[in-house]
């Protein structure tokens, strides 16, 4: 089923005619005006709004979780950009049929139509196959528009990135899911039966994913109840645990966000107090063993290079006994983090390092530390004026590794505790030496 999006109008006779259609189904967008929860890009100054206006669309890679949208504004941007639209999935098609594709977009490109191919989960073609889009998209056969759930730069081709502009698409917020609620209502004449804390519940039970509340609404529904249903007996007849955060209804990114800054206060109480209130509230194990990992190096880094160690076994013991015992290893990893010495100099330090390397650009090392294979490359000076460290005094040589045009930086400030406070000994001992070296 495609993603969700907005409302369209309802559906006509001739819609009717068709037969019985999902919810999800019926109110699939007309036009990219009617798509919501992704402003960001379609609003009148978002990113993929002003390609448009501009007429210069490029070949674009959806990234975003199910039940966003991905598939409706693909197929809309067909109709917005006069192209031929052409969907595949990557989990049921092979090179045959992709041939197939390709062949008949090259007969519409000779008779002047493009192509819009939607690769539905392309981060599931291989190498081998991602790279054979990059001719038709270099020739203009094909505009691609890729969709996938997980993190390009790890699973998309680098040729292929460099040749497409990847647009993020976010989570509905609740005041997307509550004007597609209302909408829904609408379509279906007439008004869900449930008391507010439990329409809450219900479109808290979505997490952001469209499709998921309309497939939850239409579930709804269908039921004949005397009165309005609560949270508690919404959740029985759905067989599902309702989101039960606290009585204020905070999401979960909320209480994340509870749990990671009481690791970062230093207090163990109020950080087992948050875990235990999103395993109660029904948060997923996992979900919460990669935050917590995210925690150890985010926060605590060399003060404590345990931490990161104590937080993937716990996630390993977690995987071994699953729930409720392994939920015991996430705790006593919460309790580890909190109570470890804090630091964010690595974080810091890698953030700047990585601004720093976006705005220097191209700038080579310096030749004394490049690799010189072949007689040009040393007659070019490649290689030549290297010091090897360890036949230095105090094996460090204190030369310059960085480019020579950009002169040296200093990203990584340790802080005066755990092990830390050694590592910024050591830095300040070789810096004393970097600059005895230069000044001999």
């Amino acid at each position: 089923m495609p993603d969700l999006f907005d409302t369209a109008p309802a559906a006509t006779t001739a819609d009717t005619a068709r037969g019985p259609r999902p919810l999800a189904d019926r109110l699939r967008p007309r036009a990219l005006s009617e798509v919501i929860g992704q402003d960001h890009l379609l609003g009148p100054e978002g990113s993929l709004r002003v390609m448009l206006d501009a007429g210069s669309l490029p070949s674009l890679i959806f990234w975003g979780p199910p039940g966003v949208g991905k598939t409706t504004i693909a197929r809309l941007l067909a109709d917005e950009t006069d192209l031929h639209f052409v969907q595949i999935s990557a989990i049921f098609t092979g090179v045959p049929e992709l041939r197939k594709v390709f062949e008949a977009a090259r007969h519409r490109h000779a008779n002047g139509q493009g192509t819009l191919l939607f690769v539905d989960e392309i981060h599931r073609f291989n190498k081998a196959q991602q790279d054979g889009f990059l001719p038709h998209m270099e020739d203009g056969t094909i505009l691609l528009v890729g969709a996938t759930t997980e993190n390009p730069s790890f699973e998309l081709n680098a040729a292929v990135l460099s040749r497409a502009q990847v647009l993020v698409l976010n989570l509905l917020d609740e005041g997307a899911l509550d004007q597609l609620l209302e909408r829904a209502e609408l379509e279906l004449g007439k008004t869900l039966p449930l008391t507010p804390e439990a329409r809450h519940a219900l479109r808290d039970m979505a997490d952001g994913d469209g499709r998921a509340l309309l497939n939850l609404v239409e579930q709804v529904a269908a039921w004949e109840t005397g009165a309005p249903l609560d949270t508690s007996a919404l959740a029985h007849r759905l067989q599902r645990r309702a989101a039960q955060y606290d009585k204020s209804g905070e999401a979960h990114y909320n209480l994340i966000s509870a749990l990671h800054k009481s690791v970062r206060g230093s207090d163990p109480d109020a950080a087992l107090y948050w875990l235990a209130r999103m395993l109660e509230g029904g948060e997923d194990p996992r979900f919460l063993a990669r935050r917590i990992t995210r925690m150890s190096v985010e926060d605590i880094g060399l003060a404590d290079p345990q931490a990161q160690r104590q937080c993937l076994d716990a996630w390993e013991t977690f995987e071994r006994l699953g729930s409720p015992e392994g939920e015991l290893a996430l705790a006593q990893a919460v309790i580890y983090l909190a109570l470890a010495p804090k630091s964010n100099a690595a974080y810091t330090a890698y953030k700047d390092s990585r601004a720093s390397a976006k705005s220097t650009g191209s700038l080579p090392p310096p030749k004394h530390i490049m690799n010189a294979p072949t007689k040009m490359m040393k007659e070019q000076g490649y290689g030549a004026g290297y010091a090897y460290d360890h036949d230095a005094e105090d094996g460090f040589s204190g030369q310059n590794y960085f480019p020579e045009r950009m002169g040296r930086a200093h990203f990584y400030h340790p802080v005066e505790r755990g092990f830390e406070r050694d590592l910024k000994k050591r830095l300040d001992w070789f810096e004393g030496l970097r600059k005895k070296r230069q000044r001999g």
